[in-house]
């Protein structure tokens, strides 16, 4: 068991950056296309994070053109290159699926002050 712990703690980023359920992000990824590998912004709010160590996850939900879209990224991945956080909400829940249900201004979530 302590292997298994040993190679997963190569596998943790050193640098992540702190940001908590109910925030907006902007999510950079690593994309590869034929030979060349660009990088492309995934921007929404953070409705769950899940995990902990290597398997640690969080989904980032927007609205595309009328249409609800989710991504599910895992923290330590290579793939991404960085997690801007464009403003802090103010949640009381754990989880935010209940955004998937909500259209419009509905589905906004509070700016938290200070």
């Amino acid at each position: 068991m302590d292997v298994i712990k040993a190679i997963e703690q190569e596998q943790l980023k050193t640098e992540v950056t702190n940001f908590s359920i109910g925030d907006y992000v902007k999510v950079h990824v690593k994309v590869k296309e034929g030979n060349r590998e660009r990088i492309q912004v995934f921007e929404g709010t953070v409705i769950s994070k899940k995990g902990s160590g290597v398997k640690e996850v969080f989904t980032v939900r927007r609205i595309s053109y009328g249409v609800g879209v989710e991504r599910i990224f895992p923290i330590h991945s290579p793939r991404i290159a960085q997690v801007e956080i464009v403003r802090r909400g103010k949640v009381r829940r754990a989880k935010l699926y209940y955004l998937r249900d909500r259209v419009g201004k509905a589905a906004k979530v509070k700016t938290k002050l200070g």
